[in-house]
């Protein structure tokens, strides 16, 4: 297939739906988790869901950039603001994330400069138009965003731009499934990969999780018809006592990942001792730093920052969420207290987060609203 509207081909979909019917077994429940909140967008906007037999389920993992980072860090970007002569910069999606002292935007209405880009280079150009200030990027992402922070930091170096720094809070997929695996209230039967992260990183190392835990992995695409294909590989694995992994989005993603964006990652950036996650707790070597050859460019070590642990708030049960053991209509405050328009947690904020898929796409939450009402 060449062409976009080739992946959404409903006839095509409804024939993958029958087939994985067929290769379901009666009586039993299966439980996948498409760790990508790509993926559960996608799911949820299509309505892939409803091309599944009822005893298979899809549960969201925490794949979603935005939505890990706990509001510790939030509060610490805005310390980072409120430093005489700062202008921080940032993805559009973590402008609304709240921390324990509000959202950015709500610092900027205190006063703060912070800036939405769309990329860490536009970070760096506002550093060569504003000498006599000190540039900031709040860097956030999986390994899929990591390395347009590190080539950025490369020409950073490279064009000798000395009021640029990054606020690195880049974290690594693999110790997060980790964690979800040894979850003790959690049992799984496979993984939908995460496509994006899976360009970088490739397929090999989640070969642990097949091999060590028996459970099947295919990492996918976003489209409905790469999901629905991803399901179907899974089943036939589960039907023949299979337990591999293997690539269904074969036209991006490659076995070893991509060797240049890798070495650059490798070259600018070491493995944090531990990282927090919102929901998860403290990960061992789940996040990036920099490494001693670059440090010169971390602004946790150019400024001093809070590091104040802060706890989510108590109607929020987006831990969970990202855990896969709620759906985010189980949530009690989803779609009443907690929209898009007033988010309590990061699920809600982010284009990638479980409840705002169900919020703006899931039948779920919109039943839930009407008995609500009612």
């Amino acid at each position: 297939m060449r062409f976009v509207d080739e992946y959404r081909d409903p006839d095509l979909a409804r024939v993958l739906s029958v087939q994985i019917a067929a290769l379901a077994e009666p009586g039993r429940h299966y439980k996948f988790m498409e760790v990508c909140g790509g993926h559960t967008h996608a799911i949820y906007r299509y309505g892939v869901h409803d091309l599944l037999p009822e005893n298979i389920e899809l549960v969201h993992g925490p794949g979603c950039p935005v939505c890990v980072i706990p509001m510790g860090r939030v509060d610490d970007g805005i310390a980072l603001a409120e430093q005489p002569g700062v202008i921080l910069t940032c993805f559009g999606d973590m402008m609304r994330v709240p921390g324990g002292r509000g959202s950015f935007l709500e610092a900027n209405a205190r006063g703060t400069d912070i800036r939405m880009v769309y990329s860490p280079l536009d970070a760096l150009r506002i550093a060569r138009e504003n000498p006599d200030r000190q540039v900031v990027f709040y860097a956030i992402g999986f390994e899929t965003t990591a390395p347009s922070t590190a080539l950025t930091v490369l020409r950073a170096e490279q064009e000798c731009v000395e009021n640029f720094s990054v606020m690195c809070s880049h974290v690594t997929i693999i110790p997060a499934i980790k964690a979800i695996l040894e979850s003790p209230d959690l049992r799984l039967d496979a993984f939908i990969g995460p496509g994006h992260v899976s360009t970088v990183i490739g397929c090999r190392p989640y070969e642990f999780i097949a091999r060590d835990h028996g459970k099947p992995v295919v990492c996918a695409g976003f489209e409905p018809l790469d999901v629905l294909q991803a399901v179907h590989m899974i089943m036939k694995q589960l039907a023949e006592g299979r337990s591999e992994v293997e690539n269904q989005y074969g036209r991006v993603v490659r076995w070893d990942g991509n060797e240049l964006a890798l070495r650059a990652l490798s070259r600018v950036f070491e493995l944090r001792p531990f990282f927090e996650w919102r929901g998860l707790g403290s990960i061992p070597q789940s996040a990036l730093r920099f490494s001693p050859a670059y440090a010169r460019f971390d602004a946790e070590q150019r400024y001093a920052l809070p590091g104040v642990r802060v706890a989510d708030p108590k109607a929020c049960q987006c831990g969970e969420v990202l855990k896969g053991v709620l759906k985010p209509w189980e949530c009690k405050v989803f779609g009443t207290a907690c929209t898009p328009e007033t988010p309590i947690g990061t699920c809600m904020v982010s284009s990638e987060g479980a409840c705002a898929a169900y919020y703006n796409y899931g039948q779920y939450s919109r039943q839930r609203l009407d008995l609500q009402v009612l």
